[in-house]
């Protein structure tokens, strides 16, 4: 049963894609393939880009002493919205904005914004030393 309901899921999918294309395509015309164009580019371009980012933010994200797994799950991120953008189709591309621009605090993870190089506290160690110079 949850095979049959996992195919239909799957088979359905495309189908919706095609359906929502041929009615933007009663509006918008042959713009559409400009739409699915621009789409394709942008998602391909999602994908070259972080790929040649993710050394760099996971280096960064080491060296200042956060998760990896943080890094990686912002890479993924990227590259699952850079792939729905290929995939051609409208719903797929609301799905990787979605995915794209959806907070991770909303799913359980931090905020950005909030690392522990950014509390205010800088850590270190201080030896006071006697001068007489100083005693005047």
């Amino acid at each position: 049963m949850r095979v049959l309901l996992g195919m239909i899921i799957v088979l359905s999918f495309p189908a919706l894609e095609i359906y929502t294309l041929v009615q933007i395509y009663h509006y918008i015309g042959w713009w559409i393939l400009a739409l699915l164009l621009g789409s394709m580019l942008a998602g391909w371009s999602l994908i070259v880009g972080e790929r040649l980012a993710f050394v760099a933010r996971m280096s960064m994200t080491i060296q200042s002493g956060g998760s990896p797994l943080r890094a990686l799950i912002d890479s993924g991120r990227t590259m699952i919205a850079g792939a729905l953008f290929i995939f051609p189709g409208v719903i797929s591309d609301v799905l990787a904005i979605l995915v794209l621009f959806l907070p991770l605090r909303l799913i359980g993870g931090r905020s950005r914004q909030q690392t522990q190089a950014d509390n205010g506290v800088i850590e270190g160690e201080y030896r006071r030393e006697h001068d007489d110079r100083l005693e005047r």
